[in-house]
């Protein structure tokens, strides 16, 4: 088979929180009827993201035709997860006619982007183009080094000491895979802080990778889909700060589940969440929960202290109201201090 006639595949990778499956779900609602299947990524047991793909109702698209991979990150269980789920969507008798994979905020793309030399599915894909979403107020925050000017300092006196980042490194290995960067949020930004960003991210990404910025993820589906990168063939060229290494883990992060009660309106459980946030390692929460008297779930979704709210769909008859949030953040955090600000 020719790379033409191979099902086409974007990787849709950024960090925590920065809009990819607000941007997914932009694709599958503009599909122009083009037949899509998606494989969403969770890192943690709820599957948030793909419940929130799935509430879509978009026709071009169902339900079964949205993948959830929840045993861990993608990239690391390729040979388990990934590729079965690939040959699956595939064998079907009305196959898609073009898969997008959202990987985790963790997730380093390049694995990812190798595993589609795999014999099994070589001949059937190709990595039509890898887009790396960044929250663009969150960089201009400077979320991704503690002490940027420190560390430059000591660097500068031991280059033998190793300072580097972990949340650094994931973000700065999504962009050097990438085929197409969305800067999301621009408008969260002031003119001075969206120069600032898209020239830092300039300074890491070759001159032929471009630079989108957009608000709450709506970039044209003609400029994501068909970027014809085949990256699988392109490998040398997109370096990664784990090219060294056999495999790597996710011991700088932790994640963890949280059940909470009904709340009486949505700002209360905002309230706790941002008071957490304050006090803990807390990268990430994203969840649904009950609000008393409310015949609608309410999705919450918090990255720093951003904290997104709003009703998404309607409760399903005999469906358990069980609240329930996904929190991520450094290794070492107190679980049961955020349980107890969170949960009460």
């Amino acid at each position: 088979m020719t790379s033409l006639a191979k099902v086409p595949c974007t990787i849709i990778t950024g960090f925590l929180g920065a809009g990819k499956t607000t941007l997914v779900r932009h694709v599958l609602e503009n599909a122009g009827g083009r037949r899509l299947a998606v494989i969403v990524n969770e890192f943690g047991d709820v599957g948030i993201d793909g419940d929130i793909l799935k509430s879509c109702g978009i026709e071009s698209c169902t339900e079964d035709s949205i993948v959830e991979l929840s045993n861990g990150c993608i990239c690391c269980t390729v040979a388990d997860d990934f590729v079965p789920a690939l040959k699956s969507l595939l064998d079907r008798p009305n196959p898609p006619e073009h898969i997008v994979i959202e990987t985790s905020g963790l997730a380093l793309p390049k694995p990812l982007v190798k595993a589609f030399n795999w014999p099994e599915i070589a001949s059937r894909v190709t990595v039509d183009g890898v887009v790396a979403v960044v929250d663009g107020a969150a960089v201009a925050a400077g979320r991704f080094a503690d002490d940027p000017e420190a560390i430059a300092r000591q660097r500068a006196e031991d280059d033998s000491l190793d300072h580097d980042n972990p949340l650094e490194e994931v973000y700065e290995d999504q962009l050097l895979c990438a085929d197409l960067v969305v800067l999301n949020k621009a408008d969260l930004m002031s003119a001075t802080e969206l120069k600032s960003v898209t020239g830092e991210i300039g300074k890491t990404l070759p001159k032929s990778v471009k630079v989108v910025e957009v608000q709450n993820g709506k970039v044209s589906v003609s400029v994501l889909l068909g970027l014809g990168a085949a990256a699988e063939t392109d490998l040398e060229s997109r370096p990664s700060h784990h090219d060294l290494e056999g495999e790597h883990d996710h011991e700088d992060f932790d994640t963890f589940v949280i059940d909470v009660p009904s709340f009486a309106a949505p700002q209360d459980l905002v309230d706790r969440i941002a008071k957490a946030t304050g006090a803990h390692d807390i990268l990430r929460v994203k969840g649904f929960v009950e609000i008393a008297g409310k015949p609608m779930r309410l999705l919450v979704q918090g990255v720093g202290a951003r904290i997104q709210h709003q009703f998404d769909r309607p409760w399903r008859s005999g469906e358990s109201r069980q609240g329930r949030l996904v929190v991520i953040g450094e290794k070492g955090f107190d679980r049961e201090a955020i349980r107890a600000a969170i949960a009460g």
